[in-house]
This record gives structure tokens, sequence and C-alpha cells, in this order.
């Protein structure tokens, strides 16, 4: 180890790291996946979705916020944490509308993907069939609510990335959503399909119109290859 590096423990393997780090961004550079939701690799840190939870010295804590300190030991892809995922992930796919075959974002959705990685192959929860509204007044993109994950991406990127307010929560618990920041609609806010906020969406619910099914269901990203893999390949090669 070197003055410039920490080492902590992941998973029994041995890892360095750089001081200022999160545990998910020495870990995404070791070629560790840890699943995450609300998490980019362009956006500072939300907390939002808890799919990264791990135990930190057997204490839990979100790995996209929690910073590396020397001597960690961190346990992430075991029973119990995957488990608790999986609960996380399937409470999502049943308080919306993920109707997955029918969906422009499948093949390409990071929720439909940790669902495969995290072995949930079907629901055991009550689906809670909460009407959601869709709004389509933009010529360019479209909000469907009832897929969101309230993962906060498009805020962080509207704000941080595009230098725009136009989305941002509204409500609380099950009542809380993604609110534009327009009196009606998405139509009349600054939002442009060239923004970040456009292609950031995790799952189905913000789409660029006139795109969909441009690339076939089978040939899409995570058709060919497991969410997290593009990390992983990062230690094989």
């Amino acid at each position: 180890m070197s003055e410039d590096t920490i080492t902590i423990l992941i998973d029994g393997k041995a890892i360095q790291a750089e001081p200022g780090q999160t545990i998910m961004q020495a870990a995404d550079a070791a070629g560790l996946y840890i699943p995450r939701l609300c998490g980019h690799k362009d956006l500072p840190p939300g907390g939002h979705c808890r799919v990264c939870t791990v135990k930190v010295n057997g204490r839990p804590a979100s790995a996209c916020t929690f910073p590396a300190v020397e001597g960690q030991v961190i346990e992430s892809d075991t029973d119990e944490i995957n488990t608790l995922r999986r609960t996380v992930i399937e409470m999502l796919f049943v308080e919306g509308n993920h109707t997955c075959p029918a969906c422009e974002a499948s093949g390409n959705c990071e929720l439909q993907a940790l669902g495969y990685r995290l072995g949930l192959v079907a629901t055991e929860l009550p689906y809670l069939n909460v009407p959601r509204e869709m709004d389509a007044s933009h010529k360019d993109v479209y909000i469907d609510r009832g897929r969101c994950v309230l993962c906060g991406r498009c805020v962080r990127a509207s704000k941080l990335v595009d230098g725009k307010t136009v989305f941002g929560f509204a409500g609380r618990g099950i009542g809380k959503r993604v609110a534009v920041d327009a009196e009606h609609a998405l139509s009349e806010t600054a939002m442009s399909a060239t923004d970040k906020a456009a292609s950031i969406c995790p799952t189905g619910c913000l789409v660029v119109k006139g795109k969909g099914w441009a690339t076939p269901v089978g040939k899409r990203d995570y058709d060919t290859m497991p969410i997290g893999s593009d990390i992983e390949q990062q230690a094989a090669g």
C-alpha cells in the first residue's frame, strides 16, 4: 500500500482504493459489480434506491455514498444481502406498471436486468395498481410515471448536467412522483431530447419519441450480457 491508496476488503478480496472514493467507486475500479439503480457514473450519488446496500464492518450502508476507509471489511455478494436487494426490486415492480414485453425499454431496462441478475422470476407480493398518469405533451419526449422508480437520475441530470430544473419530486409516500417545472405539462418546460436527463432513465419512464424498437429485442444491452458485465470485464481484462 502506498501513501496514495488505502486497502479495503470486499467479499474477502483485498482491493486498493483512492482517498475520497466511495465504496462503489472503488469496487467498480477493481472490477467488482455492486448492484445499483439510482447510481450512474455521470452523476453524483443520490442514495435513493438502496439496491447498493452492503454491510460495512457488519453494519448496513449504501455503497454509492459511503466513503472507502482503510481496513473496512465489506460484504456485498452474500445470500442475505442479495435477498434484500431482490425484495427491493420486487417492491418496485409491484408498485408500478412494469409490463416488460410491451415496454420500449425492455432489454435496455436496468430494473428488468437487475431482476434477472438477482433471480427474480416472478413477483409474490400483490400489485398495488396505483393509477399514475402519462405525459406525452412534449413533441420529443414522454413520461410514463407508471414506470418511474423515483431514482432521481432525471432530477440530478437536469440540474447538474443540463443546467435546467425540468424535473423535481412532489408528494410523499405512495403519492410521491416526478414533477415538471411547469404549471401543466412537460411541453411547457425547457426540456430537449438532447438533454442528459432525456437519456439517463433506468426504465421506460422517460423516453425519447421516435426511437422505439430501433434496436430489436434480442440485440439490446441486457439481452446479450447481464447487467454489471461491463464492470466485471475490467477485472478479467
